[in-house]
């Protein structure tokens, strides 16, 4: 659910980008809408916005939440400053990248993984299966790191942006998928174990 929500921002940057040369009068202050530029600036606040909530809510930030907000406002900024599009393109890549190679580090550093760290408290599986999954999680970020740079540099900024927003909702919606369905058949043997235990 936490990353369905954190679409938001992406969802407003694809929107924003679209308002390119659209004017905003304002008691007398007019603004441009310049393409990926306010829409980058949008990105940064909207997801700046958006952990702040999360903190104030949860009372804390994971640190993957803390990893996000520091790639969008490090790209971003770069991206606003230097007037060059790449650098926000790039981050998803890094961000992605980022992602993998700390999941892959879990497989080797530790007796759990990364996931089961992180959700073994609450889903109960074999450690081999939460090491599958960990292996399609890294599996999946690696592929959309490396996508993101192909469509980057063979296609246009419009078709980037749209393919950001479009591939962003479904490998998010894959992954979900993909996740429970190789959790749920185990938790059920769990569950009849511990039944049949009673």
């Amino acid at each position: 659910m936490k990353q369905f929500i954190e679409l938001i921002p992406i969802a407003l940057f694809f929107i924003v980008y679209q308002m390119n040369g659209y004017q905003f009068d304002f008691a007398g202050w007019q603004y441009t809408f310049d393409g990926i530029y306010t829409a980058t600036a949008v990105l940064m606040a909207a997801t700046t916005l958006q952990m702040l909530l999360a903190w104030y809510t949860e009372g804390k930030l994971e640190k993957r939440q803390l990893g996000l907000l520091a790639a969008v406002c490090i790209f971003g900024g770069l991206t606003l400053i230097l007037r060059n599009q790449l650098f926000i393109q790039w981050k998803p890549t890094i961000f992605n990248w980022g992602l993998a190679l700390v999941f892959l580090g879990s497989q080797f550093i530790g007796k759990k993984s990364l996931m089961e760290r992180t959700l073994g408290s609450q889903i109960q599986v074999e450690s081999h299966i939460w090491n599958r999954v960990s292996w399609l999680w890294i599996a999946n970020f690696s592929i959309v790191g490396t996508l993101n740079l192909y469509v980057a540099y063979n296609f246009s900024e419009s078709a980037w942006v749209s393919y950001k927003l479009y591939s962003s909702i479904g490998f998010t919606l894959v992954l979900s998928i993909a996740t429970v369905a190789l959790l749920a058949p185990h938790m059920k043997d769990i569950e009849k174990d511990e039944t049949s235990k009673e």
